[in-house]
């Protein structure tokens, strides 16, 4: 079987694990009347909450993950 056609075949289930460990997530949250940003990684566990959202982008980038905004 070659590449091509082993892509092809790859599961649903696959394809939605494909690249989850290089993405972590930013959602705007409130604790006690503050505006926070956590960050969860993608299977969705919380790992930190933050000031601003930049300051959340840029700590998932120093850890060399990809990050993904959700509203």
């Amino acid at each position: 079987m070659t590449y091509a056609e082993s892509i092809r075949q790859i599961s649903q289930q696959d394809l939605m694990a494909l690249g989850v460990s290089d993405l972590a997530y930013v959602k705007p949250i409130e604790i006690e009347g503050q505006r926070l940003f956590a960050v969860y990684t993608a299977d969705g566990t919380q790992v930190t909450v933050l000031p601003t959202r930049e300051v959340a982008i840029a700590t998932i980038l120093r850890h060399d993950l990809e990050p993904v905004s959700i509203q």
